[in-house]
């Protein structure tokens, strides 16, 4: 009975490898980019690359282990979530008060330590905000939110 039940697991984990969701990668950086809209600086935009793009914009870099189910399936969760709350291939897009609060929220998110999540700096280390990253991140949120914010 029980090798029976494994023999089915193995087979439902060979067939799960033969379904493949589409992959978060768009060509370019688009007119609607953050970097197109308003000015990043460029360590500020090092860093939104390395510890939020992945899931917070259109150009997720895909590490070896996700092409392999059922880890795609919940990184693209994770992806599909991050950009529900924040794109920043689309922030163009968002009116300026939808911005304004966007930027409340990078701030908030990344002085509290919330974002990168543990799990992605895990694996990323690259993706570890010290503390002179999440002080240059939030005066650029700031500065940019008093900028685009509706009086």
């Amino acid at each position: 009975m029980i090798k029976k039940i494994f023999l089915g697991l193995v087979i439902l984990l060979v067939a799960a490898q033969f379904v493949r969701p589409e992959k978060n990668l768009s060509a370019g950086t688009g007119p609607n980019d953050i970097s197109v809209r308003h000015p990043v600086p460029a360590r500020v935009q090092t860093l939104l690359q390395h510890a939020c793009y992945d899931c917070h914009s259109n150009h997720t870099h895909y590490p070896w282990y996700a092409e392999v189910q059922p880890v795609r399936w919940w990184l693209d969760s994770h992806i599909n979530d991050g950009k529900r709350h924040l794109n920043f291939s689309e922030f163009g897009r968002y009116p300026a008060d939808r911005a304004g609060k966007k930027l409340d929220q990078i701030i908030d998110e990344v002085e509290d330590r919330s974002m990168p999540l543990p799990s992605y700096t895990w694996m990323h280390p690259e993706a570890r905000l010290t503390p002179d990253d999440i002080k240059l991140i939030s005066a650029w949120a700031d500065g940019l939110r008093d900028e685009i914010s509706p009086p």
